[in-house]
């Protein structure tokens, strides 16, 4: 338990200071990104008549508009209009590669792809982080594929291509998370007594430079009341983007534990940096390299072995996802580790998950898992664990 607080603190240290308060072209000393904040002292209500001058004083520029080409104002709520003329009122939680997520009161959590976005007003402020140049905070106006910060001095206009991603500049804490939880249960009883439990959590903590992401995923099984499977996976990784395609990970981590592969538990440590390779409006593909430590504790061991050991290790991360229609996404997450033998010489971590859409805030999501070490442990009895273990995962996940 004392290196689960270990690396707990280490995450709350690192992403403490992402609620970004510096002053004008400040340069954070973490990524280095320069802040441009608004110290014209003007209130939200101020900026927010501003914008909606800057709107009446486009909207005026055609003398013959159409009831699709009035636009509503932007109070109290945020408003998205897509491609096909549909407004549609709520909160912006964040835009990352090419994909606005938003929060609608009559569709609940949504995910529009940039292109198929036609205008965007911002009740809130929100802070922009454009590559190469800085992170800039204001009220935010999207058309024409320009993106507008509103200040009460300035204004800064700026290509959507030039822009890494951008979320609210939050008040609350709660402002900056979002997540999804998926679980499965399978019970039989009657000839054969047999219960399968799955639980699947992702929870996500997005700034407009940053994304600290946890990844749950555990498994219950028991057959006529003999436990038969018992394994939990805790998955942290922090990311810090310095440009639309590079990022680096000041920390990622791991917590696992599954008796019947004999690891009692096993904690990794480490740091990188990483790279989107392949990106356009409905995938990306990323990879991350990270140098790790790797403390792990079996179960039992042969004679003359220790239970207990700390290995260096090289951590490789593949993530793919893509849209494949307007309801169905997959994606790929591939983890790949390089050790010595007391910890199985190569292990990997595979989950390849199909969401559909039921509803707004409800999919059915079907997942592989695929775990496989290449040198499993000895146990005290002289026997060893499988190389290989497969789960397939059909649930229900629920968006928050």
């Amino acid at each position: 338990m004392k290196h689960f607080y270990f690396l707990f603190f280490c995450i709350i240290f690192l992403y403490a200071d992402d609620t970004n308060t510096t002053v004008d072209f400040q340069e954070n000393s973490v990524s280095g990104l320069i802040e441009v904040k608004d110290n014209s002292g003007a209130t939200q209500e101020q900026l927010q008549e501003k914008a909606n001058q800057i709107d009446n004083s486009i909207e005026n520029i055609s003398k013959e508009k159409t009831w699709e080409d009035l636009s509503p104002k932007a109070q109290n709520y945020d408003w998205v209009q897509t491609t096909s003329k549909e407004w549609f009122r709520g909160e912006i939680i964040a835009l990352y590669d090419g994909e606005l997520q938003f929060d609608s009161k009559e569709i609940g959590g949504y995910t529009f792809d940039i292109e198929d976005v036609a205008q965007i007003k911002s009740h809130n402020i929100i802070s922009v982080n454009v590559e190469n140049i800085a992170s800039f905070s204001g009220l935010l106006r999207y058309k024409d594929k320009k993106v507008k910060v509103i200040q009460g001095e300035n204004e800064y206009e700026f290509n959507i291509e030039d822009v890494v991603s951008f979320a609210p500049d939050g008040e609350q804490e709660i402002d900056y998370w979002s997540g999804k939880i998926t679980i499965s249960l399978d019970l039989k009883s009657g000839n054969v007594n047999q219960l399968d439990y799955t639980a699947k959590g992702e929870v996500y903590r997005r700034t407009s430079s940053s994304i600290l992401s946890f990844d749950y995923l555990a498994r219950l099984s028991s057959l006529e009341g003999t436990e038969t499977t018992n394994n939990q996976r805790l998955n942290q990784k922090y990311d810090r983007y310095i440009t639309r395609y590079f990022f680096w990970t000041p920390l990622v981590s791991e917590y696992y534990t599954d008796r019947f592969k004999n690891i009692n538990k096993q904690i990794t440590a480490g740091m990188g940096a990483g790279y989107t390779f392949y990106k356009t409006p409905s995938s990306d593909l990323r990879c991350t390299v990270a140098p790790s430590v790797i403390y792990t504790k079996y179960q039992s061991v042969a004679d003359n072995e220790d239970i207990e050991h700390y290995s260096p290790a090289l951590e490789l991360n593949v993530d793919f996802d893509s849209q494949i229609n307007k309801i169905s996404d997959l994606t790929f997450n591939y983890q790949l580790t390089f050790g010595d033998t007391e910890i199985g010489k190569l292990k990997h971590h595979m989950v390849t998950t199909l969401e559909n859409e039921l509803l707004s805030w409800l999919d059915l999501d079907v997942s592989l898992v695929w775990d496989y070490i290449h040198k499993p442990q000895e146990r005290s009895d002289g026997t060893f664990p499988k190389r290989n273990d497969y789960q397939l995962l059909v649930g229900l996940g629920i968006e928050f």
